[in-house]
């Protein structure tokens, strides 16, 4: 499947960022081994997504071809070597290998969520043509490419729903949620649900405009599988972005995270899986961990956001002490199968992750490495690597990507459907390319070694303690490679940090200490039985913000 991970000879361990987690049961003595990405080689992989890397893109916004001022396929096509040129041995692309697109079906909104034809391809981004010569371009470099699919609800101008309201004996009249009385009752936000029209009301969770589909009616269960499989074997998507998987099914108040839904994914898997085995179905589930959870511990996704460990990452870097993101790691990976909680920072929904950490680079460098060390499949949203910044209305934190300081921040030779963000002066790709110390070079740097580093991407995640609050210390294991990820979460430098566990996977012995990021010189580090760390002194100081990872190499 031709991933983008160096074939380099691992002499030593991965270490990459500040992991957490667990696990590890028993592990032979590490042995020198090649790094890979062949799927077959690679243990408890719950699929090919979980050696990969990804990168969220509404495509309005991320490039445009034709100087009509709106994004489209054809401009992804173009700037597809800036995520990923293909080849293993260059450092100046991203280094993602798979790409989330939002929703580009036809739609009367500019976000699409409102889907008015299931088959289409909105024709503001391009025609399906485009869109598979897109799949063609991306998967010869390496990148699977996954859609939003939004199941919940279509729109209000598509013809399903134009017939249902039409007439009371319209055969898509059913499709639909409908009452003949207002039941009174409000949302899970404590938003308006039920919306008028004539004489009856009908149920739409999230807006007038997009009504919920009613999915105790097998006609609609058909049609829509019918529509997934067109995706899959027609067009060739390697997958989905499930949009507000949680709400497919009500009972009655309760809407969400319900035993019908629970019920729907399980059905709808095993359509996706005879149709396309290595498909991935991925889903928004915007709650706590333990409801998060249900979804992926029995054959429902192949795996949800980790939106508690993206408040954690967040809050992390705001109030300089680790405990809190160390807490929601700890429990997700407790609570969640290894890998199958992908952490991200911030998404399409949620103000910028550079406005959130009120524009310190700092910080955000931090925070790309707690998103790299942490395990998983890591999403990173379009312009999140170079520090774009926005607060909501939501148009505004899905503003055009700054590409060049020139006209328009290099997004389009027309007007742009909406004006970028007027820093993209000096907050754009072409100036932080060039620059070694820029945002963006930190974000390549991680996914470089996390794709040369097996340990990094797929290995067991083991807490260390650490004696000063504000870093954060995670070992990550493979019986090949050993890593030690390290952040400081403080604006002061951190120095003489001990850390300290009472066992891990770690063979018994003496072990050499070199860096993979970052700068000084490190004692040797002996583990005693049981795997145990005892005090280990970082003879370096962690700077201010800093990351140290840290490759093991038995003597």
């Amino acid at each position: 499947m031709n991933k983008k991970v160096l074939i380099l000879p691992v002499l030593c361990f991965s270490l990459i960022l500040l992991i957490i987690g667990c696990q590890s049961a028993s592990n032979p003595a590490i042995t020198t081994t090649t790094s890979t990405t062949t799927s077959t080689t690679i243990p408890n992989l719950p699929g090919w997504w979980g050696d990969s890397t990804f990168y969220e893109i509404f495509v309005r916004s991320f490039y445009d071809s034709n100087g009509d001022g709106i994004g489209d396929i054809n401009g992804i096509i173009q700037k597809l070597d800036y995520l990923n040129d293909g080849n293993p041995a260059t450092t100046s692309d991203l280094g993602v290998t798979g790409i989330w697109l939002m929703p580009i079906n036809p739609s009367p909104s500019y976000h699409g969520f409102d889907v008015t034809d299931y088959y289409g391809i909105n024709p503001q981004y391009g025609t399906m043509d485009d869109f598979k010569r897109l799949m063609r371009e991306a998967h010869a470099r390496g990148i699977h490419v996954i859609v939003d699919l939004v199941l919940n609800h279509c729109s209000s101008l598509h013809p399903w729903f134009v017939s249902a309201a039409a007439s009371g004996a319209s055969p898509k009249r059913n499709w639909f949620i409908w009452s003949q009385t207002n039941p009174g009752y409000s949302g899970p936000w404590g938003e308006q649900v039920w919306w008028p029209y004539g004489i009856s009301y009908y149920y739409g969770i999230f807006s007038p405009g997009m009504p919920d589909l009613n999915y105790l009616n097998s006609e609609v269960v058909a049609t829509m599988e019918g529509m997934v499989r067109y995706w899959l074997e027609d067009v060739g998507v390697d997958g989905f972005r499930l949009d507000a998987a949680r709400h497919i099914i009500e009972e009655g108040q309760l809407q969400a995270d319900t035993a019908s839904t629970h019920n729907f994914w399980k059905t709808w898997r095993i359509n996706l899986k005879n149709t396309s085995p290595d498909a991935i179905a991925i889903g928004e589930v915007w709650a706590g961990t333990s409801a998060m959870a249900k979804y992926v511990q029995g054959d429902e996704l192949d795996g949800v956001f980790n939106f508690p460990l993206a408040t954690a990452i967040l809050d992390a870097m705001n109030s300089g002490t680790a405990n809190n993101f160390i807490t929601s790691l700890e429990q997700s990976m407790s609570m969640i199968p290894a890998g199958l909680a992908s952490p991200f920072i911030a998404n399409h929904d949620q103000n910028r992750a550079m406005s959130q950490l009120g524009g310190s680079i700092s910080k955000a460098k931090a925070a790309a490495s707690l998103l790299f060390a942490s395990p998983g499949t890591p999403f990173l949203y379009y312009g999140e690597e170079i520090g774009m910044q926005g607060i909501k209305p939501d148009e505004d934190i899905r503003l055009p990507m700054q590409w060049t300081s020139g006209p328009n921040a290099g997004f389009t030779t027309g007007t742009p459907w909406r004006a970028p963000n007027t820093n993209y002066i000096t907050i754009n790709v072409v100036a932080e390319t060039s620059d070694p110390d820029s945002l963006l070079s930190h974000y390549r740097k991680l996914i470089f070694l996390r794709n040369n580093h097996l340990a990094l991407r797929v290995g067991s995640v083991n807490n260390l303690t650490a004696s000063n609050t504000a870093v954060y210390a995670g070992l990550r294991f493979l019986t090949s490679e050993a890593i030690v990820a390290i952040v400081n979460m403080s604006s002061s430098p951190a120095a003489s940090c001990a850390l300290s566990r009472t066992s891990s996977p770690l063979p018994k012995g003496e072990y050499l200490v070199s860096p993979l990021m970052g700068e000084g010189t490190f004692e040797g580090l002996s583990v005693s039985d049981n795997g145990a760390i005892n005090n280990y002194l970082l003879a370096a100081t962690i700077p201010a913000y800093g990351t140290i990872i840290l490759n093991l190499q038995p003597k």
